[in-house]
């Protein structure tokens, strides 16, 4: 029997691109198929029209009686991926399509389309954050899908789109969970947290950069010197790595005295030693590994070794870095380098008990003591040379209310109305120049109309003046606290050097009590400057020149305060505010008594100085005078005051002379010295002073620096040096400067003080609190395994692929000649020390041991 072939085609139950058409066919009762058939065809139908988003398919699906039976909402794929998150996952692949396929979204969900998550947790919510628009994920989260559901990785729908950075054109979405989520009391995740963190960080990153430009410009640094410096080192106000001396055990300071913390040399290597460590060692930005290296070498010698291979490795390691920064006195990089090395290399020495004692016996503290005064003293003479070359035209010159002025005619000038008429020459008003000396002639001031009539109160209305002209400066921020250069230059000239300087210090993580004193000195110093160019030059000596030099020395004073230093660190410009009231208010004394109780609050100028300054002083048409009893009582105390420096001069010479017949030798009258004229009490408060800046329950404004000796003749000693006072605690010498004081400002209300006539007021507020500072007497001992290639000398190292520097590298020197003669001469005397033969040689204790063991 034969067998009946059926050639009837099998049913297209998987169509490529279904049709209402097809499906209807298929579906109905004389198509032949089976319930399991109709439902395979069904689902692929319902799976395909979710992919490409037809919304016609989907709709005669839901709409047909034949398909309804069929359909199954809770389908998902081999993934676990459900319907709607399928749909979802069309969205941008066919924009023009994405209405459709949003309405596909919502048709799917009104019919009861399956929310659930995946295997792999991720929800439709979290594919529409990632593809869909807005309005449908809105949508989503109003019928059944949580914003606060997480993936198997713990990642929420806005983690999805701000993971780290946030997803392009993902912004609307973002800002729609979110509010959605704070709605329900969310306060934030740990990605939020990861993600503001990395923002904060790259915000800083860019902020850091702009002050490294701003910095080296000023400074003219060089970029490389930034180099070998990581972002996460590189912070105005990180204080992640500040550590507790709680926690800090004892070992750390003092190791154990083995060889694996110590560095064994001989006396003929230390030439090359120092060559290749000091003498060739590229400055770099942060880098403690010299004086890590050289700490390590001194406790071989001191642990393992006479004293004099100690007394021989101190001698010539000092005098090989004072060497280095002699040779280079106008490369800041180096001096700051050095600074840095050689403050932490006396805490590391200081701090290890085992060796303190001996070194402390042998002078070797002293020894490095002495070179950090020398860097200290070289990088006061780089701030002093800038700002002599601005002190004229920015503090002495500027006119920032020369409207207000021109109106003011002295008595000198009454008559040179009549010189154009002659023809002989014309005068004009010379330009600011931002290089004026002492040496050039007072220059001739522009013809001026006539002084308005006299009155008491004349004084008075130019107080009010100043009040109601003087604008309030505002917090700033950072960077923009470095001014460009301009023509004309102005008090914002000098602070913008300031602020760079000043920046660039606390980067370098110098001791903040160090920075103090610095500042501390150069503030003396121009002080003294102002004050003496103040009292011998004429044309400063009246009251409409002294409010505008007083306008501009505010600017300075609220510098001190901007960059967080103590307040006692603007207490040296007492000597100018009392030059200037007094120049102010001279010629409205007209009674005795005012006299002597104005003589009495100014307690920081002597009668040589006020009899000087009314001598000297310019009047004004129809300004008032003092009476002849009130200028008879001047020279009376004049004559006075000149006694008494007479009878201090010969008591003076008498105890020099007792100390030569006791000491045998003529005392120094070198005006670099620290010690000049200090006495021991007063080194004592100053000792003191320093440690209570780092005590964090006491106030910084309370910090006051030791005083200059009392001035007894006319002007002020701008050589004079202040005493450099170290910690008496050897830890605090770790220190670095903490958080960034302008950031700190940028908080406060940038609105005016119209009832403050001075902004020293508004500065101080800022040095309040205790002074900012960070330990980090554990990340400055950390040696890095490839220091250690400069023990081996400048040939090795420059083999490690270091080169080494030849002896025309570096800054050329200037001419000592050519220096400015109102700059006090930087000595190019080394340290005074004790030299001694080097013992090279000599055999060590553990040579002896080798050759005994042989």
């Amino acid at each position: 029997m034969e067998s009946v072939v059926d050639f009837t085609p099998e049913p297209d139950l998987y169509p490529l691109i279904p049709t209402t058409a097809h499906i209807a066919v298929q579906l109905s009762s004389h198509s032949g198929l089976n319930p399991d058939q109709k439902a395979q065809l069904v689902r692929h139908c319902l799976n395909r029209a979710c992919v490409f988003g037809d919304i016609g398919i989907l709709q005669y699906l839901f709409s047909d009686p034949q398909a309804h039976p069929f359909i199954d909402l809770a389908m998902q794929d081999e993934d676990g991926v459900g319907l709607v998150s399928l749909t979802i996952h069309g969205f941008g692949a066919e924009s023009e399509r994405d209405v459709e396929r949003e309405e596909c979204v919502r048709l799917l969900i009104a019919q009861g389309a399956d929310l659930s998550a995946d295997k792999d947790g991720w929800t439709p919510l979290h594919y529409a954050a990632l593809l869909s628009p807005p309005t449908l994920v809105s949508h989503l989260m109003t019928h059944g899908c949580s914003a606060f559901d997480v993936t198997r990785r713990k990642l929420a729908p806005l983690d999805i789109v701000t993971a780290h950075s946030m997803i392009p054109g993902r912004a609307a979405v973002a800002f729609l969970l979110e509010e959605a989520m704070r709605g329900e009391g969310w306060t934030g995740g740990p990605m939020e947290a990861k993600r503001r963190i990395l923002d904060e960080r790259m915000k800083r990153k860019g902020t850091q950069q702009s002050v490294r430009e701003h910095v080296g410009k000023a400074l003219s640094i060089h970029p490389r010197w930034w180099n070998t410096a990581s972002d996460d080192d590189f912070s105005l106000s990180d204080d992640s790595d500040s550590e507790g001396d709680e926690d800090e055990d004892e070992i750390l300071y003092t190791p154990s005295p083995d060889y694996t913390n110590m560095l064994v040399f001989s006396p003929p290597s230390l030439p090359a030693i120092f060559d290749s460590l000091i003498t060739n060692y590229p400055p770099s930005f942060r880098n403690p590994q010299p004086a890590n290296l050289l700490y390590m070498l001194a406790r071989f010698a001191c642990l393992t070794c006479d004293h004099n291979w100690l007394e021989d490795f101190m001698l010539g390691a000092t005098e090989a870095i004072e060497d280095c920064f002699f040779n280079r006195p106008d490369d800041i990089t180096v001096l700051v380098f050095w600074l840095y090395n050689t403050t932490i290399w006396l805490h590391l020495m200081q701090c290890d008990k085992s060796i303190s004692e001996v070194c402390e016996m042998l002078g070797s503290f002293e020894l490095i003591e002495e070179t950090i005064n020398s860097v200290f003293v070289f990088i006061i003479r780089i701030a002093e040379r800038k700002i002599d070359e601005l002190l004229d035209s920015t503090l002495l010159e500027y006119q920032s209310l020369g409207s207000e002025f021109d109106s003011v005619q002295f008595e000198s000038e009454q008559w040179l109305f009549l010189r154009p008429f002659t023809g002989k020459k014309k005068i004009t008003q010379p330009p600011a120049s931002a290089n004026s000396t002492l040496r050039g002639p007072p220059s001739p001031l522009p013809i001026r109309p006539p002084s308005p009539s006299p009155s008491i109160s004349s004084f008075s209305s130019l107080r009010q003046t100043f009040s109601r002209t003087r604008a309030s400066s505002s917090a700033t921020p950072l960077h923009s606290l470095f001014a460009e250069d301009s023509q004309t230059p102005a008090p914002n000239t000098l602070t913008s050097y300031l602020t760079a300087l000043h920046t660039f210090l606390t980067l370098s993580d110098i001791n903040p009590a160090l920075i103090t004193q610095l500042w501390s000195q150069v503030m003396y110093w121009t002080s003294c400057e102002m004050f003496n160019r103040v009292l011998t030059r004429k044309k400063y000596l009246c009251r409409s020149r002294a409010i505008q030099i007083g306008m501009n020395l505010s600017v300075l004073e609220e510098w001190v305060g901007q960059m967080g230093l103590p307040r006692g660190v603007q207490s040296h410009f007492a000597p100018v505010r009392d030059l200037l009231n007094w120049l102010q208010c001279l010629s409205s004394i007209t009674e005795f008594l005012d006299l002597v109780a104005t003589i009495q609050a100014m307690k920081s100028i002597n009668p040589l100085q006020m009899r000087r300054a009314v001598r000297d002083y310019k009047y004004e048409v129809n300004e008032g005078r003092m009476t002849d009893e009130c200028v008879q009582y001047l020279t009376q105390l004049q004559k006075d005051w000149e006694r008494h420096r007479v009878k201090l001069g010969v008591e003076a010479l008498r105890k020099e002379m007792n100390d030569r017949d006791h000491e045998g030798s003529v005392s120094s009258l070198a005006s670099e010295s620290p010690d000049v004229s200090t006495t021991p009490a007063e080194l004592s408060a100053s000792q003191e002073a320093i440690d209570l800046l780092f005590d964090v329950k006491t106030d910084k404004s309370a910090w006051e620096p030791a005083q200059p000796p009392k001035v007894l003749g006319e002007l002020l000693d701008s050589r004079y040096m202040l005493p450099l006072i170290f910690p008496s605690d050897p830890r605090m010498l770790s220190a670095r400067p903490g958080n960034s004081p302008p950031n700190d400002d940028e908080k406060r209300s940038a609105l005016p003080t119209p009832e403050s006539t001075r902004s020293v007021s508004r500065a101080s507020q800022v040095s309040r609190g205790a002074m900012a500072w960070h330990s980090r007497n554990r990340k400055v001992r950390k040696v890095d395994s490839g220091a250690l290639k400069w023990i081996d000398g400048a040939v090795s190292a420059s083999r490690w692929g270091r080169p080494v520097l030849d002896e025309g590298d570096g800054v050329e020197i200037e001419d000592s000649e050519d220096a400015d003669t109102r700059i006090t001469p930087l000595t190019r005397n080394r340290s005074a020390r004790r030299t001694r033969a080097s013992i090279g040689g000599g055999t060590s204790p553990v040579d002896e041991e080798l050759s005994n063991a042989m």
